[in-house]
């Protein structure tokens, strides 16, 4: 195997035509697996292809949307129809309409909700059932499921209340992921990347300057592909003891997340009247860190 980590492997990455997903799709594929590039744009699908191709690897495209029933089973399909198996799923599709709460349409929170939080279960949904039926019928599966989150999942984030919500929800999904499919040798983790990509430098001046690649031709840490050695990681046979865990990914930064944790508690092992409670609360905020600040928030 060498250096390759997912030799003959075979992965299915969700919005891959540009940014993100590509940078995944030509590092596992430059990591020795074969890639199904998913996109909704059949040019930049197609072009990822040939990218790979042109660099000796073995890919397909599956264009369609993340979030439709149908192509979810597709893209399973298509990786078992052309090279024989799935071993790792990456969902990384999204899009952003942003919008302070007070101002957000019925569509524009469908839409993003939609994309990414239904995209990421009905992909994991159709692969998960195929591992299962693989293990079942005595191919234990070593599968891996990376799945995309965000800062703005983690922390909030002002005017992203669409966006938020679904990637809050997507970390709730990796978890449940994780516990469920443990028994038919599937892991679930998540990554929260920070990097130059379409929707970030769409979003303002100020976020613009902040990713953009520096001038003097030192590290650029907003580049995309500083965040695909994780996923080329946690992709592989590799990472097999680590489930259910979440990473923050900027530049050559790495942060391991700790979810929500029982803290401080007060029993009174009675009910508790009202007036009590003002004192009860301020004791037991008073013993917990503060929370970490609201992207945007003054």
């Amino acid at each position: 195997m060498g250096d390759k980590l997912n030799e003959g492997r075979v992965a299915i990455v969700t919005g891959a035509g540009q940014g993100i997903g590509r940078a995944h799709a030509l590092a596992l594929a430059a990591d020795g697996a074969a890639v199904v590039v998913n996109d909704y744009a059949a040019e930049a699908a197609n072009a990822v292809v040939e990218e790979i191709r042109a660099s000796g690897g073995s890919s397909v495209a599956s264009v369609g949307d993340v979030a439709d029933w149908d192509h979810g089973a597709a893209m399973v399909e298509a990786a078992v129809a052309e090279f024989g198996r799935l071993d790792i799923l990456v969902n990384n599709a999204g899009f952003v309409r942003d919008r302070m709460l007070v101002s957000l349409s019925e569509d524009e929170w469908d839409s993003v909700v939609r994309v990414h939080l239904k995209g990421h279960f009905v992909t994991l949904r159709h692969a998960g059932a195929y591992w299962r039926s693989e293990s079942k019928a005595g191919r234990q599966p070593d599968g891996r499921i990376v799945n995309t989150s965000s800062g703005a999942g983690l922390f909030g984030s002002v005017g992203q209340g669409n966006y938020v919500a679904a990637k809050a929800g997507i970390l709730g999904l990796t978890i449940q992921a994780a516990a469920e499919l443990r028994g038919y040798g599937v892991t679930a983790n998540a990554i929260a990347p920070a990097a130059r990509t379409q929707m970030t430098m769409g979003a303002g001046d100020a976020m613009a300057a902040q990713m953009a690649a520096p001038a003097d031709g030192s590290f650029d840490a907003m580049n995309p592909a500083n965040i695909s050695p994780l996923v080329v990681w946690l992709g592989s046979p590799e990472s097999s003891a680590v489930t259910g865990r979440v990473f923050e990914v900027e530049g050559g930064r790495i942060t391991a997340l700790d979810g929500w944790q029982r803290s401080v508690e007060r029993d009174k092992r009675s009910r508790w009247e009202p007036a009590e409670l003002g004192a009860v609360v301020e004791e037991l905020l008073a013993k917990t860190p503060e929370p970490v600040p609201v992207y945007g928030a003054r």
